[in-house]
């Protein structure tokens, strides 16, 4: 076995088992908070593997940063405890190369990542929405609150009529101009979805025009094409994550419930998310040359502060981005780059 494939699997290996625990742990949480009231809705024990199942997705994405941390801690501790590293180094081969030659695992958690969050759980969020919904005891009494959103420049006020979210009703649209003035105000009784737009029931039309009001109304009109049936589910379950897809439409004049920035930060972390691997193996190679006769431990707990920095910083200045405090791009990326450059410069300082 060469020397690459011995450091890729050790780094595989480890990755992989940290990835196993950190995912066990918060799935069995998960599970904690949804298990009885699966079972009250008389799924049993299939409903709350399905569950678990639908949910992977997310937990991996969630715990991938820590399993590469604490992968590469595990790995590199090995090879300092083990005199490896001083052995490769007395032959040539500096703490940089080593370091290159761990990179393909992670880089395979990388693309593993980019994959879930692009493709595998946003359809996955979806169906869990939907097999959600559909389980959900009936309650004829149960008052349905109206939802609230935008379309491109229009404001919505809606009351969802069925579980498909192919129908609205109670509908009130608020028409703005590019300055944000509101120029139209639109009520129907109903909207529904078909032939892949929207149309309304019996608008009627109040429009302000400069000092005056016109009043106008039809048996039915069509409306917009940018809202989907899925939008109106997403909304009416209160899911909170934006995938990448949603956050493009939301950016062209889809459906939006948050500010511009938001959905450009989020766009922007979709690319920059799975970048924190790389990230966490960098801030852990310097444990490598540690030595652990005299103080190496030190520097581990050191590497492992440092990652768990990196991931509160990471959190603020993305926080900073949604509320419009900082450029999206900045927000995505800075906290990325500043922890790539130190943890650099951690390994040149121990490479001396």
């Amino acid at each position: 076995m060469t020397l690459p494939s011995y450091l890729m699997k050790l780094m595989g290996s480890r990755i992989l088992a940290a990835l196993a625990v950190l995912v066990g742990i918060l799935q069995i949480l998960d599970l904690l908070d949804v298990t009885t009231e699966i079972l009250d809705r008389k799924l049993g024990a299939a409903g709350v593997a399905y569950y678990a199942l639908l949910r992977l997705p997310r937990l991996i994405e969630q715990a991938a940063p820590l399993a590469a941390l604490a992968g590469s801690l595990f790995t590199f501790a090995k090879l300092a405890g083990d005199s490896a590293v001083t052995a490769m180094r007395s032959t040539g081969i500096s703490a940089y190369r080593v370091t290159m030659m761990s990179i393909p695992a992670v880089l395979v958690l990388v693309l593993a990542q980019l994959a879930i969050g692009m493709a595998i759980a946003p359809r996955t969020d979806s169906i869990l929405s939907e097999w959600w919904q559909k389980s959900t005891p009936k309650d004829p009494t149960k008052i349905v609150d109206p939802l609230t959103f935008r379309v491109g420049d229009e404001i919505v006020v809606a009351v969802p009529r069925d579980p498909d979210g192919r129908s609205l009703e109670k509908v009130t649209i608020y028409r703005r101009d590019q300055t944000g003035r509101l120029v139209q105000k639109t009520d129907a009784q109903a909207a529904v979805y078909e032939n892949d737009r929207w149309r309304l029931i019996e608008p009627r039309f109040e429009t302000l025009g400069t000092g005056s009001i016109s009043e106008g109304q039809a048996r039915s009109m069509d409306w917009s094409e940018n809202l989907k049936p899925g939008d109106i589910r997403t909304l009416a379950a209160g899911q909170t994550t934006v995938t990448p897809a949603e956050a493009s439409r939301a950016l062209a004049g889809g459906l939006s419930v948050r500010p511009r920035t938001y959905y450009d930060t989020q766009l922007q972390r979709s690319w920059a998310a799975p970048i924190a691997s790389i990230v966490m193996l960098l801030l852990a190679a310097p444990v490598a040359m540690a030595n652990f006769r005299g103080g190496g431990a030190t520097l581990l707990v050191q590497c492992l502060a440092a990652g768990l920095l990196f991931m509160v910083f990471d959190g603020a200045f993305t926080a900073l981005g949604e509320n419009g405090a900082a450029p999206p791009i900045l927000a995505a990326w800075a906290a990325p780059m500043m922890f790539a450059a130190f943890g650099l410069t951690m390994l040149l300082y121990q490479e001396g």
